[in-house]
């Protein structure tokens, strides 16, 4: 019989042990917060304020490859002139960079690691 009242005294109670398991779930939060969400809104505001500071004379990259020179701005959209004469509207979220910076990306050697 003493057994049994040993066995009852030695179970946690029910709040720790409801504790002790959301604890892993917080912990993993937390890294997918450092390791992913994080970075991804520091990259997000990042270009938001690239977009922000595009003016006309500046020449863009878009999202689907196409090189042009800034004619026109709106708040929503650029009007980019990609050949002589030949000038197309784009979104203004699909410029992703400027030529130099890719013109940069492009010829810089490859790290090997």
């Amino acid at each position: 019989m003493t057994g049994i009242a040993y066995a009852q005294g030695a179970a946690a109670s029910p709040a720790a042990s409801g504790m002790a398991s959301f604890l892993p779930l917080i912990l993993i939060f937390g890294v997918f917060y450092f390791l992913l969400i994080r970075p991804q809104q520091k990259k997000a505001k990042q270009h938001q304020q690239f977009l922000n500071e595009l003016k006309k004379g500046a020449k863009v990259l878009t999202g689907g490859g196409i090189h042009g020179k800034i004619t026109g701005l709106t708040d929503s959209t650029v009007t980019m002139e990609i050949a002589d004469g030949v000038r197309i509207k784009v979104n203004r979220g699909s410029i992703i960079t400027t030529a130099e910076a890719a013109e940069k990306q492009a010829t810089a050697p490859a790290k090997k690691g």
